[in-house]
């Protein structure tokens, strides 16, 4: 019978202190942002700005990516970036491409006024289109880094860690984003 040795909780705690386990937190708070501020930012943004709600439904869609990244993550496991993965490796060569992209999506979103026409909402539809398929990307990849990375002892506690700050992104892109608006003046009555 094997006896497998229980590690004690100061040894616990300790793991939580090694470079993997903490990268994990770092890379979950950047996974954890873009959901809410596609489910309930925008959509309370464009609510704000008097766009009809229907639209806004419409909106809620972007977030598909999330619900479909089974199919194009066998493709970005075995695809190499070219230029990048020689450079930076497979997965961080993806990690970054994934997170230049929500930038570039975030940054289309907050150059758009969504009173100016169905033109400007046509963009701000495709930058969050972007952003949902870049965000699931990055899932995709953070969740293969975490697999490859370290041995079989940490993946509990990258798991673990890599949730905490997901679920801290999430906190603070849904309740942030609603308290700068809020602290910048942006309400309906901006928008009248």
């Amino acid at each position: 019978m094997n006896h497998i040795r229980q590690a004690s909780w100061l040894e616990t705690l300790g793991a939580f202190s090694h470079p993997r386990v903490v990268t994990m937190l770092f890379l979950g708070f950047s996974a954890g942002i873009p959901l809410l501020l596609i489910f309930s930012s925008l959509g309370l943004w464009l609510s704000e700005a008097g766009v009809e709600r229907a639209v806004v439904t419409y909106f809620s869609w972007a977030a598909l990516g999330y619900s479909f990244k089974f199919v194009w993550a066998p493709l970005v496991d075995q695809l190499p970036l070219p230029w990048l993965t020689r450079v930076m490796g497979r997965r961080r060569a993806w990690m970054l491409l994934a997170q230049l992209l929500i930038i570039t999506a975030l940054v289309l979103i907050t150059t758009v006024d969504p009173q100016t026409g169905s033109g400007s909402l046509t963009i701000m539809a495709y930058a969050a289109v972007l952003l949902g398929f870049a965000a699931a990307t990055q899932d995709i990849v953070i969740d293969a880094y975490r697999i490859e990375s370290a041995e079989v002892e940490l993946q509990a506690l990258m798991s673990a860690t890599y949730i905490a700050g997901y679920r801290i992104g999430m906190l603070l892109s849904g309740a942030g984003s609603i308290y700068l608006a809020s602290w910048f003046g942006s309400t309906s009555n901006a928008y009248v």
